[in-house]
């Protein structure tokens, strides 16, 4: 069945009416947070004008909350290919990841290790250093390969030793767009008896999550950079939550996987981010399961992709005193580049493409680590990526506006 068109997508996103000055806006910021479509706009809105409520009261609109709420963690379910008990939302995935990690270690001892990696952004790092400083276990830290842009799996399975009770894994980099092979991280700790944290929220917008396939006990992303408003979920395996000694209220529920969540939750944020799945569904067309259609989406949105970096990386290549960091096209990686300007600041470079409608992100991107190693700490770089309304226009676009800005300061 045939997905729906590059043209059709763009239509449902009311920000692509946007300009600068003369341009039309291009977002390549969606690394960051792409634009949302009209759909879900719709669904926060008609959520908060009337079905407002708190849950798991008798009068009509908490009751009508509480199916809403169902219904998100069952189209979540499908998302993850999980079960809809091992779904629980937050108000994103670094609070989600901050809360996870202390009631894991109330069940850990001195000396009892976590293995991080020097690629991930540092919502995947300074958590489990945290509770590494308040439970005095150790940290170690797997190094980044800078001619790969990838872990040394030989590295890895060294990291992992009889001590080892977590191992926190990003699935793709945030800053450079290197895929991990994250099934075979959680098969090494699975092998040693630990746990596996995987951090999905750049891979999600990109690669269908199946947690059956990758064989992670927990996985987070951020439905705000999926077309979805600002939220996080947690994927949580419904035993080793269950038996979870997690801080919260007395009063509050303790079964899985409600007792993820504290406080009353963002019930607006949770019913639009379940619209972007079902947005991300539409995709891939009416016909078959949800998940039948979000293998479909993704799968055309995946061909999409990796045609539009071949052509931001094969174009940014030919400007002088350009350099691009990360695994190059044709290798497991998401449509994200990072590059640098010779003479020109990472925010100099973002600003004069302002001028030309054409909005991307600059920085280190809280991926701090990464950009220390690779001698950009200072200025870190600037990213572009393509969403699911991207254009290949666009792209020629930002191609053109860099080889522009080159003249001026090449030799500053």
């Amino acid at each position: 069945m045939p997905t729906r068109s590059l043209d059709a997508i763009r239509a449902d996103f009311p920000a692509l009416a946007r300009r600068e000055r003369e341009f039309p806006v291009a977002y390549f910021d969606g690394p960051g947070g792409t634009q949302v479509p009209q759909s879900v706009a719709d669904a926060i809105t008609d959520y908060l004008l009337h079905h407002n409520a708190n849950t798991h009261w008798a009068y009509p609109t908490s009751s009508e909350t509480d199916a809403m709420l169902d219904d998100a963690r069952a189209v979540f379910a499908d998302f993850f290919n999980a079960s809809p008990a091992e779904i629980a939302f937050g108000n994103n995935m670094t609070t989600l990841t901050f809360h996870l990690s202390r009631g894991l270690a109330r069940g850990w001892k001195e000396g009892d290790e976590i293995v991080v990696t020097e690629l991930d952004h540092h919502a995947n790092v300074a958590p489990w250093h945290a509770i590494a400083r308040d439970h005095r276990l150790v940290v170690r830290t797997v190094a980044m390969d800078k001619r790969t842009f990838r872990h040394d799996p030989n590295a890895l399975a060294a990291a992992i030793g009889p001590r080892t009770r977590l191992v926190a894994i990003g699935a793709a980099s945030n800053a450079l767009g290197s895929i991990t092979d994250v099934a075979a991280v959680c098969a090494m700790a699975r092998e040693a008896g630990a746990l596996s944290f995987v951090d999905a929220v750049h891979f999600a917008p990109h690669n269908l999550v199946d947690v059956q396939t990758i064989g992670c006990d927990f996985l987070a992303c951020s439905p705000y950079k999926f077309y979805g408003p600002h939220a996080g979920v947690l994927f949580g395996r419904q035993a080793l939550v269950q038996a979870l000694d997690i801080p919260k209220l007395d009063p509050a529920p303790h079964d899985a996987p409600e007792k993820l969540e504290t406080g009353t939750q963002n019930h607006e944020g949770i019913v639009g981010s379940a619209a972007a799945v079902k947005y991300l569904a539409s995709i891939g067309g009416a016909e078959g399961t949800r998940r039948e259609q979000l293998v479909r989406a993704f799968k055309a949105l995946h061909q999409r992709g990796e045609a539009l970096v071949a052509q931001l990386w094969d174009g940014l290549s030919t400007i002088p005193g350009v350099r691009l960091y990360g695994p190059p096209p044709g290798t497991p990686r998401t449509p994200t580049v990072a590059f640098t300007l010779r003479g020109h600041t990472t925010t100099d470079v973002a600003q004069r493409l302002v001028r030309c409608g054409l909005y991307a992100s600059n920085g280190d991107f809280y991926a701090k680590t990464v950009a220390d190693v690779l001698g950009r700490g200072e200025d870190g770089f600037v990213r572009a990526g393509a969403a699911c309304y991207t254009s290949a226009d666009e792209v020629d676009r930002l191609i053109r506006a860099v080889r522009e800005i080159t003249p001026t300061r090449m030799d500053a």
